[in-house]
């Protein structure tokens, strides 16, 4: 059964860059997010094993996204990478004080991703 994994960016080609790096694996459902608001939304309906998160995104930022997810015994359990333009310590410091399980900085090797993903979910 593939396992669940919600890429929620509001940059259109960084979402598309994310699906195809780990579509072509076969083993991952794919969903997706535009939003901090539609992240929330899906994570909680959906339950994925895995949320790539950005951070600068319109409605709600991945920091509170992570922060409402973590603070849910509905939904704690779920992995969050953020996955982020942002490089200061202070940022990467920020997102595992709000609950991420890790921080990948953009911009990133696809085959880079797609190892840590693999790692992430046993996979």
């Amino acid at each position: 059964m593939p396992k669940t994994i919600l890429i929620a960016d509001d940059e259109e080609m960084i979402r598309g860059l994310v699906a195809a790096t780990l579509a072509n694996e076969g083993r991952y459902r794919l969903l997706q997010a535009k939003n901090g608001g539609q992240a929330l939304e899906i994570a909680r309906q959906e339950k994925p094993e895995l949320v790539l998160l950005d951070v600068k995104m319109p409605v709600m930022d991945g920091f509170e996204v992570c922060s409402h997810l973590k603070a849910d015994p509905q939904t704690r359990e779920i992995r969050i990478y953020i996955l982020s333009a942002l490089t200061q310590e202070s940022d990467r410091e920020k997102g595992l004080a709000v609950g991420a399980d890790g921080y990948f900085t953009k911009p990133f090797s696809p085959l880079a991703l797609l190892e840590k993903v693999t790692e992430i979910l046993g996979v």
